[in-house]
Order: C-alpha cells, then sequence, then structure tokens
C-alpha cells in the first residue's frame, strides 16, 4: 500500500527505478563487457604474435622450413599452464602451433571466407572448456619475395577474463552502490525541493484558516497559478457569502428596530393600539421575509466557473433596452467578443446590472459600455476594467464616497444611487476588485470604473 506523502511515494519509485536499472547493469555487464574485454586482450596477443610470425616467413623459402623463433613476445605461448594458444595456418592448413596447445587439442579451425587483413573475434563454446578466440588474415612475403597466404589464431580460455570480470563486478556493484545512495539521497533532496511550493500552499492555508492571511499570495511556480487561482476564488466566494449573510442579518436586526419600538410603546394600552400594532407585525413580517429571500437563506453551495462578462453585458443591455423603451437611450456598447472572470454569475449580474441600470435612469439620452483589458491600478494588475458612462447629471461634488457607505435605513425602494451601489462596491471588495467613480469625459455625467481580479 503506498503511502498518503507524495514525497515518500515519488522517492520509492524512484528507488525502485535504480535498483531495477543498477541491477540490470551488473547482469548485463558480463554479456556487454567481457567480449569486449576478451577481444582486446587478444588484440594485444596477436599484434606481438603478428612479428614472430613475419620474421619466421621472411626467414622461410621452398627449401627452407617454416619455423618460429625461440622465444615469443608474448611469452605466455611457450607456458602450458598458460591456458593462451596460438597457431599458424598456410592456405588453410595448420603448421604450427604454440607449446602452450595440448597435443590432444583439435586444431582451431580459421573461416574460409576470411578477408585479408581482417581480423575476426568470436567465442568459442564447442568444446566443454569456453574460449575466445582471434583469427586475422595475412599476405606475408618469404625470403624469397614471395607472397603467402597466411592466418593467425590465438586463443585464451575464460578463466582469466572471468577472474577479471569478477573483480570488476565487484568493484561495479560496490560503485553502484555507493552511486545509488548518493542518487537517492540528491533525489530525495530535489523531490523534497520541487514538492516545496505544495507545502507553502498548506501553510498560506492553515494561515488563511486562523485569520492572519486572506488568500494565497506566495510566489508559486506557473504548473500551480490554476490551483491557486481557483483556490482564491474559492476563498474569495467564500467570503462574499459571509460576509451577505453577515449585512443582510444586520440589516434585519437594523429594519426591526423601529417596528419593536413602536410595538414597545403600545405595551402600556394595548387595547387602543391593536391596529398600530398588527401594522406594525405585518411589517417586520414583510421585513423578515424581505431579508432572508436577499440573504439566500435555502443551503444551497453555488458553483463558482469562468463567467464571460460580455455575454452578461449583452443580456442586461437587451433587457434595458425594453425596459427603457420610452426614452429612447442610445446604447454605446464598445465590448470584445469574450471576457473571463472568475467568480459566481450571479454577482457579475448585479454589478453590471445595477450600474447600467442607474446609468440608464440618471442618463439623459446616451450611456456607453466599454472594457479594458489587463488594466493596472494602485500598482496591481487586473483582468479587466469596465466603464459604465453616461450623459446624467452625475454624482454631486463631495457625495461620491456618502454613497458607497451603507445607510443607516435600507430601503431599496428609492431610486437613485441609493442601497444598491454600495451593495455593489461591497461585491466587488469581497472579490478583490476595486470599484471608483468620477465624471465622464466623454459623455459628462457619471464614469463608473470596475476593476475585476
Amino acid at each position: 500500500m503506498f503511502p498518503k506523502s507524495i514525497t515518500l511515494r515519488l522517492f520509492l519509485s524512484e528507488c525502485l527505478v535504480l535498483i531495477a536499472f543498477f541491477t540490470l547493469v551488473v547482469l548485463t555487464f558480463d554479456y556487454v563487457v567481457i567480449e569486449g574485454f576478451a577481444n582486446d586482450r587478444l588484440q594485444t596477443f596477436i599484434s606481438g604474435f603478428e612479428k614472430d610470425v613475419k620474421e619466421a616467413v621472411a626467414q622461410s623459402n621452398e627449401t627452407t622450413k617454416f619455423k618460429m623463433p625461440e622465444y615469443f613476445r608474448e611469452g605466455r605461448f611457450g607456458d602450458a599452464a598458460a591456458d593462451v594458444y596460438g597457431f599458424v595456418s598456410y592456405e588453410q592448413k595448420e603448421i604450427w602451433r604454440s607449446p602452450s596447445v595440448d597435443k590432444n587439442l583439435p586444431h582451431i579451425k580459421p573461416p574460409d571466407d576470411l578477408s585479408r587483413d581482417q581480423a575476426f573475434f568470436l567465442k568459442d563454446d564447442s568444446k566443454s572448456k569456453r574460449r575466445y578466440v582471434l583469427h586475422k588474415r595475412l599476405m606475408l612475403k618469404n625470403a624469397d619475395n614471395q607472397d603467402s597466404d597466411y592466418t593467425l589464431t590465438v586463443s585464451e580460455g575464460e578463466l582469466f577474463a572471468s577472474t577479471q570480470l569478477d573483480k570488476l563486478n565487484e568493484s561495479l556493484t560496490q560503485s553502484m552502490t555507493l552511486l545509488g545512495l548518493a542518487l537517492l539521497v540528491v533525489r530525495f533532496l530535489v523531490l523534497h525541493a520541487g514538492l516545496k511550493p505544495l507545502r507553502s500552499i498548506v501553510s498560506d492555508l492553515e494561515a488563511i484558516d486562523e485569520g492572519k492571511k486572506e488568500r494565497l499570495s506566495g510566489h508559486y511556480p506557473t504548473e500551480l497559478q490554476g490551483i491557486v487561482s481557483n483556490l482564491n476564488a474559492f476563498i474569495t466566494h467564500e467570503r462574499v457569502r459571509l460576509e451577505r449573510h453577515r449585512h443582510h442579518l444586520a440589516d434585519l436586526a437594523h429594519s426591526l428596530k423601529t417596528p419593536l419600538a413602536i410595538l414597545r410603546g403600545c405595551t402600556e394600552n394595548f387595547n387602543d393600539q391593536k391596529d398600530t400594532v398588527n401594522e406594525q407585525i405585518t411589517r417586520m413580517d414583510e421585513i423578515i421575509t424581505y431579508q432572508l429571500q436577499r440573504a439566500s437563506v435555502k443551503v444551497e453551495h453555488t458553483v463558482i466557473k469562468h463567467i464571460d462578462v460580455c455575454t452578461v453585458i449583452d443580456k442586461i443591455h437587451a433587457s434595458l433596452s425594453k425596459v427603457y423603451l420610452d426614452k429612447n437611450i442610445q446604447f454605446d456598447i464598445t465590448i470584445p467578443d469574450h471576457c473571463f472572470v472568475y467568480c459566481e454569475e450571479g454577482d457579475v449580474y448585479e454589478i453590471v446590472g445595477n450600474l447600467m441600470d442607474n446609468a440608464c435612469k440618471w442618463c439623459n439620452q446616451r450611456v456607453k459600455v466599454s472594457i479594458e483589458l489587463n488594466p493596472r491600478k494602485d500598482r496591481r494588475n487586473y483582468s479587466l476594467l469596465l466603464h459604465i458612462e453616461d450623459d446624467g447629471a452625475g454624482i454631486p461634488v463631495g457625495q461620491f464616497n456618502q454613497i458607497l457607505k451603507r445607510g443607516t435605513r435600507v430601503d431599496e425602494n428609492i431610486h437613485g444611487h441609493g442601497i444598491g451601489v454600495s451593495v455593489v462596491n461591497e461585491i466587488i471588495n469581497l472579490l478583490g476588485g476595486k470599484l471608483d467613480g468620477g465624471k465622464s469625459k466623454v459623455l459628462g455625467g457619471m464614469d463608473w470604473r470596475i476593476y475585476l481580479p
């Protein structure tokens, strides 16, 4: 069963891969290295052997028989215990064998198709004892300056190569073990460092849970930016819902103060105040119903996703065109085909709908809606800047900050820039954006500027 830790999972996987790799290297070392080692060794033998044969051929002719020197450059050809053999063939017939060769050992016949000056290495398994063999064909001149076709053969048993291989395998096993341990340590450190951003996210989430931070604001790798953005959007969304509930409960409590005060005054002479009591009870019931509807008390988790602001603007534009048909408003909608933000769809409708509706209420005849992508405000980058402008009278000087505050009395039935703008401002702030306003340079009325992350 795999551990829960991603670091340990990856580390164990690395261990299995390295163990499999090093085991494969050690097991295949015999087959890959030993033949190359034996070939190189026989090449060394045959180079000295070739010089001995050339001297012997140079002194031979039709009358003088081929005779090898008494002492060989490779001394082991004269040692029977050396397990190193040498043969000389003339026109495919053996004419000499080294003293180290057992007399009963059959001649190691060279291949018939061996080209001139070509060397041919092979592993001979035909006998009870495995041997490595190297043939080389030469054209040599005798004492009469005649070319003669000779084939040189050197052979060695596998004992020496196997002994050397065992030593190499022992050294290889030790070095591979040390290298593997070093690599595992390095890989563990690399994995630990590579997964540090995930641990940072966990720490930041704990800090958010403890109230020390408001959002994930660290420097995270590109691969984690999508997760970070989604988590921030989710955190913001939940904070928006919580703040809304708090505000609605505060509004509810504030709204009930006046009816309760009236009821308290009616208790002294209840019989004469029945109508007033019933009226205030009805009013309180209406307030409670209204506030609960605003707070969306129904247990429901709204799914947040990428919302196309341009689509929302088009739908609200179509609706307001019908609502304010009598005013014959000229809309100037300058927006791209698509522009996405990550938040709740209802928030976008409430922000855009509220401000566009106010623009239509207060305009004389023209309303302009435009979008700027990737703006920068107060040393911060945003996804978009939404302009909603009108040619009305605008907000009186000095009253802009007042309309952004929640009033002491909740009454959204008043037309104009009232509680709706304060709600919009709260939503934008909770989403991590910014609401700004001023005089429109183009139309001369109000210019709402909404920065959304």
